[in-house]
Order: C-alpha cells, then sequence, then structure tokens
C-alpha cells in the first residue's frame, strides 16, 4: 500500500530508503546531500563502484548502513561520466526502468517497508503526475508499506501507517 507523506524522509522507520541519483552522481542537492553528510562511507562506496562498474542509468546500486537499513540509489538521471561533467535531467524510461529494478530488490531482499521521495522531480526534475504512476504501477501491490515524501518538512517525523491494507 502507497502511503503519501509529508515529513523528513531521513527520520522514516523504513527498513529501506530509496532515492534517485545518476551514475557517479556527486550528491550535492537534495536528499543526497543530507545522506552524503551523515553517511560519508555509503557516498565514498558509491563513487568507487560506480568508477569500477560505470553503471547505466535505469538500475539501482545498494548499500546497507550500520543500523541495517537499506539506502537504494535509483539511476533515474543521466549519467556523468566525462571529466567536469554534471549529470544529466532524468527521464521517464530510467524512472520506469530504476522502478522495476527498486521492485526486484525489494522482492528477493524481503524488504518490510519502503520510503522514497517523488522520484526525480526535484531541482531539473520531472513532474510528479508523471511518476506517481510509475510508482504505483511497480511498487503499489508489492504487499508492504510504502511511504512516499510528497512534501519535505526537515526535522518532522512523518506518522508512518506500520500495515499495508
Amino acid at each position: 500500500m502507497i502511503h503519501e507523506l509529508s515529513g523528513d524522509i531521513l527520520f522514516s522507520g523504513a527498513k529501506a530508503i530509496a532515492q534517485g541519483v545518476a551514475p557517479n552522481d556527486d550528491f550535492l542537492h537534495g536528499l543526497a546531500l543530507q545522506l552524503r553528510e551523515r553517511m560519508p562511507s555509503m557516498y565514498k562506496d558509491f563513487r568507487h563502484y560506480c568508477k569500477i562498474k560505470h553503471p547505466k542509468s535505469g538500475g539501482l546500486w545498494t548499500w546497507m548502513s550500520a543500523d541495517g537499513r537499506f539506502i537504494v540509489n535509483l539511476f533515474t538521471h543521466e549519467a556523468a561520466y566525462g571529466h567536469g561533467s554534471k549529470p544529466g535531467h532524468p527521464s521517464i524510461s530510467n524512472v520506469n526502468h530504476a522502478l522495476h529494478a527498486l521492485r526486484g530488490f525489494a522482492k528477493k531482499e524481503k524488504i518490510a517497508s519502503l520510503a522514497l521521495p517523488r522520484l526525480a522531480c526535484g531541482l531539473t526534475g520531472l513532474k510528479w503526475d508523471e511518476v506517481k504512476p510509475l510508482v504505483e504501477k511497480h511498487l503499489g501491490d508489492l504487499g508492504i508499506p510504502v511511504y512516499v515524501y510528497i512534501t519535505y518538512q526537515k526535522g518532522v517525523k512523518a506518522n508512518e501507517p506500520t500495515k499495508s491494507k
């Protein structure tokens, strides 16, 4: 069941937090920046993975924090591999493929709950009314609570329902 919430996703009790990034992203804005600041080893591991594997847009990369929570980086944006290049824009196709990969990951790892922001709808992003149907298609029938943080409220813990209805 998908629950739309307002609050700070970093206070979520979900077993996995997903975010949209570009392969080789610098994590300079929004949730990515907050995660980079709170979990510098995650960012270091991410950059190492991208340097070695050169992942393509539409996939994902996961990392487990010390408290056992997964951080799932969805490659929703075009890659930034050229020297000095910046991450490209997101696309509906990349979001669709990344959400499909997230669905497979959630099933394989038996993730009990999942939180994500309005994927790829940030500074240079897509419109939520384009992305929301993809979130519903790929995650709506997982049988777990899926918390979509629609409105960011710094430092505010959202009231996350614990059961999927």
